[in-house]
């Protein structure tokens, strides 16, 4: 349920709603927009005693059911779209912006190589993981606190944000000591205490699909985080897992139009894993930005076949700055459509 408050309601009058519904056991979450100030109301059971008290109360201009249980992160709690800034980079409403860098931090050399040269090429944000989840606990796991060390250095020279992945609740405060914005990957999407942390620690947050994962049971999992009390939370599409064998995971294009459609989240691509083939990266890419995407993740290595982890899907320093020079003409028409 989602109380919407009159376009000149008062700050008292705000106020007032949002002890009635505490009062009443529930929680409230606010957000405001061109068109004004709305109250979502959270938590279980029946609300429709809360609309009975809040209906009649100065400021008041309606009460509106909600018909998905993603309440925060559907057009319906906030009708403009969101924008989610990552180290004073826009993403979202608009604006888009490339986030690039290798799967796994390996060395000084190797972050600092890829950074300088996916910013030359124009990439907003670096990518990088120091902690990383693997199918085989025999793969290479990441460096861990020197990863994040090197990130920090990556930036301090290139003035790149850090988007990094954390895959433990425990290590939230430890990332967020050095990330930007923390990433969610594809397994850790319902890893729900995760959400509730991440939600807390304050910072934006990329959070990925899991590859079996519904629409809506990926903006309920974005639903974890908004509840409490983070509203930057940017959906990353990045493939699905289908009866198709010959890439990695099926790259859900019609994902990104489907979220604009039912979520003011902004919502970026990564086809490095949706295609798990570097040769792929850049159709899917364009596809992505044609169909509207608000920012691309993109696998970069200075020397892919070198690379520790995800060589496959990896994109070198030179294949990256082509791909990035074919979406200038491309992202002015996106999204002009019906």
């Amino acid at each position: 349920m989602i109380v919407v408050m009159a376009e000149k309601a008062s700050e008292e009058e705000i106020e007032a709603v949002q002890r009635i519904v505490d009062e009443a056991g529930f929680r409230t979450h606010r957000s405001a927009d061109r068109s004004g100030t709305a109250l979502g109301v959270l938590g279980e059971g029946g609300k429709e005693g809360v609309a009975a008290l809040v209906i009649g109360m100065p400021g008041v201009a309606r009460i509106m059911p909600v018909d998905v249980p993603y309440i925060l992160a559907s057009t319906e709690g906030r009708h403009e779209p969101t924008t989610v800034e990552i180290r004073g980079v826009p993403v979202g409403a608009g604006h888009f912006a490339v986030i690039a860098g290798p799967c796994s931090v390996e060395d000084e050399t190797q972050i600092l190589e890829t950074a300088r040269g996916v910013k030359a090429a124009g990439a907003k944000l670096l990518r990088g993981g120091a902690f990383k989840p693997r199918s085989s606990p025999y793969s290479f796991q990441g460096l861990g606190k020197e990863g994040l060390r090197l990130l920090a250095r990556a930036r301090e020279e290139t003035g790149l944000g850090i988007v990094t992945e954390v895959m433990d609740p425990r290590d939230v405060e430890r990332v967020g000591g050095v990330a930007d914005a923390l990433q969610i990957g594809a397994r850790n999407m319902q890893n729900f205490p995760l959400l509730r942390e991440v939600g807390r620690a304050g910072l934006p947050v990329v959070l990925k699909r899991g590859p079996s994962a519904t629409y809506a049971e990926w903006l309920m999992a974005a639903e974890y985080v908004l509840s409490e009390g983070n509203p930057d939370v940017i959906l990353c599409e990045r493939g699905i897992r289908t009866f198709e064998t010959h890439t990695r995971h099926t790259m859900d294009i019609a994902a990104i139009p489907a979220l604009h459609e039912l979520s003011h989240l902004p919502v970026i691509a990564d086809p490095s894993h949706g295609t798990g083939r570097w040769r792929m990266v850049a159709p899917l890419a364009r596809a992505a930005v044609a169909a509207g995407a608000d920012g691309l993740l993109i696998e970069v290595h200075p020397r892919p076949r070198e690379a520790w982890s995800d060589a496959s899907q990896t994109l070198s320093l030179e294949h990256f700055a082509a791909l990035m020079a074919s979406l200038e003409g491309l992202r002015p028409v996106a999204r002009t459509g019906p």
